[in-house]
């Protein structure tokens, strides 16, 4: 598929849903200086031309949980079929194909350690055409989130960001616990993010004020966030990179937090395993990795290793659905 120049105006409408996924087209349409008639336009083509979806995610380490990195190889004739599966799990937040096809690779997070476990050292074993399955927990976030990939195209201006960037959440102090209203607001929400007081209100049998203070307290908390989705290929992004960087104790953190500043990274975590820092990445072209590979890892001190394997089908995107 060949790449178009993204528009500066859709680019301002994507960084400004990353900031504030829930923002009225209006109060987005007075920040940018075009009428609110435009935003609307807008939001509406870019739901076709680039299948873009504003989702309700939960940050899990807000609720104590932890987010396992699955690797399975598999026979070349069951990755596909694999993906599939893994993506009907409630429990799954990412899903893709990748190294040539015998590969797939999944984010999960468990509810519990049964559930966890259940998994991991028993269904997936004894999955046919498995022909092997490394799990690493995610230990630290670098990059990734909240803040998203669209954070570092600086398509708006510091005060476009200012006037359209929402209050800052609060500090974690405990997990939160979530009651049965707010697992049915986050359900609706992973759907669309965007999903009016109505739709959350019938969702929950909630009258709207208390809708609107649970819905608060979720994103003031960090629990939920809003994240913009979007098919990276029509903004000039056709290779999607995934990379297993094995570094130095020592230089974990200094590794980890330069990544965090590429444009090229859209999420970065130290992980546990011989490869201790797991990275996505996006490039124009193969030269474009090979350029990122070779320059701006290459420069970076501690890093002793790196693989690297192309993702050839992103399967299932982050969502949240309550468990079952």
């Amino acid at each position: 598929m060949q790449s178009q120049a993204p528009d500066p105006l859709d680019l301002k409408l994507l960084q400004a849903l990353q900031l504030d996924g829930r923002a009225p087209f209006n109060r987005i349409a007075h920040a940018l200086g075009v009428s609110d008639q435009t935003v609307a336009r807008r939001f509406r083509r870019l739901r076709t031309t680039v299948q873009l979806r504003v989702l309700g995610i939960t940050d899990d380490r807000r609720l104590g949980r932890s987010t396992w990195l699955l690797r399975l190889r598999c026979t070349p004739d069951a990755a596909e079929q694999l993906a599939a599966a893994l993506a009907r799990r409630p429990d799954t937040s990412y899903v893709s194909v990748i190294s040539g096809g015998t590969e797939v690779m999944c984010a999960m997070k468990p509810r519990t350690r049964q559930a966890r476990d259940e998994l991991l050292l028993d269904r997936l074993q004894r999955t046919p055409r498995v022909t092997s399955v490394s799990a690493h927990c995610l230990l630290h976030h670098f990059c990734g989130g909240p803040a998203g990939w669209l954070s570092k195209i600086n398509a708006l201006s510091p005060g476009e960001r200012t006037a359209l960037s929402p209050p800052p959440t609060e500090p974690a102090t405990t997990p939160t616990v979530l009651g049965d209203a707010d697992e049915a607001l986050l359900a609706i929400l992973s759907r669309d993010g965007r999903a009016p007081l109505t739709e959350l209100q019938a969702g929950t049998g909630l009258p709207e004020s208390a809708v609107k203070r649970r819905l608060d307290r979720l994103r003031s908390s960090g629990v939920l966030y809003l994240d913009v989705q979007f098919d990276h290929e029509h903004l000039g992004n056709d290779v999607v990179a995934m990379l297993w960087l094995t570094v130095a104790p020592a230089a974990l953190a200094d590794v980890g937090h330069a990544l965090a500043t590429h444009p090229e990274v859209r999420f970065a975590a130290a992980t546990t395993g011989q490869a201790n820092i797991v990275a996505a990445t996006l490039h124009a072209d193969a030269g474009g990795l090979y350029t990122y590979l070779s320059n701006k890892i290459g420069a970076l001190d501690g890093v002793h290793s790196i693989e690297t394997a192309l993702t050839l089908r992103e399967v299932k995107q982050l969502t949240y659905e309550p468990g079952r």
